[in-house]
């Protein structure tokens, strides 16, 4: 099973490595682009047949390692 995690910073909390992205975007001439958030995405191979047992463990290793709960949220997704 593959477990999908992806960590994004929570509203509200200041992204610098978006608005350098958005800063550079608009010097190289793209200035359709607004605000720009940057999120990482964590993939795992995982054993076992059960989706919401992944699920369950996806969101314990978000939250013991994965993501700081502080200033980070996440979501998991499982696929086959």
């Amino acid at each position: 099973m593959k477990l999908r995690v992806t960590v994004s910073l929570r509203e509200g909390v200041l992204d610098p490595q978006g608005k350098a992205i958005g800063h550079a975007l608009h010097s190289l001439g793209f200035s359709e682009v607004g605000n720009v958030r940057v999120s990482k995405v964590i993939e795992l191979d995982v054993s076992g047949p059960d989706r919401a047992k992944a699920e369950q463990r996806g969101r314990e290793m978000a939250e013991a390692l994965l993501a700081n709960l502080v200033i980070e949220d996440y979501s998991v997704e499982v696929s086959e």
